[in-house]
């Protein structure tokens, strides 16, 4: 039976991420030349062609990167490496454009290779004691020379959230986006505090809108720079929208014509735009459309 392809980016194509090797320099050593390698540069855009995906470069034609590269995982034996690049000329692509362009395997190893190269590139120096890291195990560990504690990738959990009062879906818009671009409503997970917590707090904060019970539904990696997305539908008072001034510049209730128009892509003139299409929080408002029509009939 076919396998129905992940209805948001990086999801599919995920590589073995073979975390025994990790610890096993000497395998490590033979895979090495071999290996796909994915470059990236200072600003997290990696070397590559926007429809073709990455060059294939291999292991063996940057012998002088291979302590410093760190294992993505296998795929079909190959093992897959990311290292930071300093060629200037070399043509770059950026994430969200590797997103929507590059085959699936590929776009999803850049996610992870961005990921991980940016907790590397931000944590140089222990927090506990300033001391220089050492990195191991691949890449995915820094160890302190000073007191000798140890330091692994960071990702941060964010609920995003469909949040609809029956007959309304409640999107926000931050200052910075482009004009009538509106998303649903998300925010990090603080210490102590439940997933459906968050949900209920981040709305009120975002928008003092009452939040009356809520529902995972999925997860998505989101490397910008490194957080994971945990998307619930949620059931809410219909409280009149009063954005936080500190966190959107507007909030407020759409129809289901409204939201279906957007979704139909006949909003391009005028009205509601919503996320591209890599994004889950696009995927929660074709969910939340499907049902409510779905209720309809």
């Amino acid at each position: 039976m076919a396998v129905a392809a992940a209805p948001f980016a990086f999801i599919d194509g995920a590589l073995d991420r073979a975390e025994y090797l990790r610890n096993d320099p000497a395998r490590l050593a033979a895979l090495w030349p071999q290996a796909q390698l994915l470059l990236l540069d200072g600003e997290g855009r990696a070397r590559g062609d926007v429809d073709a995906g990455p060059p294939a470069i291999t292991g063996a034609a940057h012998p002088a990167l291979r302590d410093e590269a760190v294992l993505l995982g296998l795929a079909d034996g190959q093992a897959w490496f990311a290292s930071l690049d300093d060629d200037a000329a070399a043509p770059r692509v950026d994430l969200r454009t590797a997103a929507a362009t590059w085959p699936m395997r590929e776009a999803t190893a850049y996610a992870q290779a961005r990921a991980v190269l940016h907790w590397r590139a931000r944590h140089r120096y222990c927090g506990a004691c300033g001391g220089a890291l050492r990195f191991g195990r691949a890449g995915w560990l820094g160890r302190c020379d000073g007191c000798a504690l140890e330091h692994y990738p960071r990702t941060d959990p964010a609920v995003i959230v469909a949040v609809s009062d029956g007959e309304r879906l409640l999107l926000g818009r931050q200052a910075g986006w482009p004009p009538r671009r509106y998303s649903t409503l998300a925010g990090f997970v603080e210490p102590g505090e439940t997933l459906e917590q968050t949900v209920a707090r981040e709305v009120f904060e975002e928008s003092a809108v009452r939040v009356r019970g809520c529902r995972y539904l999925a997860s998505q990696p989101w490397p910008f720079p490194s957080s994971l997305m945990l998307g619930f539908v949620a059931d809410a008072e219909p409280d009149e929208p009063h954005p936080s001034d500190e966190e959107l510049q507007d909030a407020r209730w759409f129809t289901r014509d409204e939201v279906g128009a957007a979704l139909r892509g006949e909003t391009r003139e005028a009205g509601l735009l919503l996320s591209p299409r890599l994004s889950i929080s696009r995927w929660l408002v074709e969910r939340w459309y499907a049902d409510d029509t779905s209720s309809q009939r």
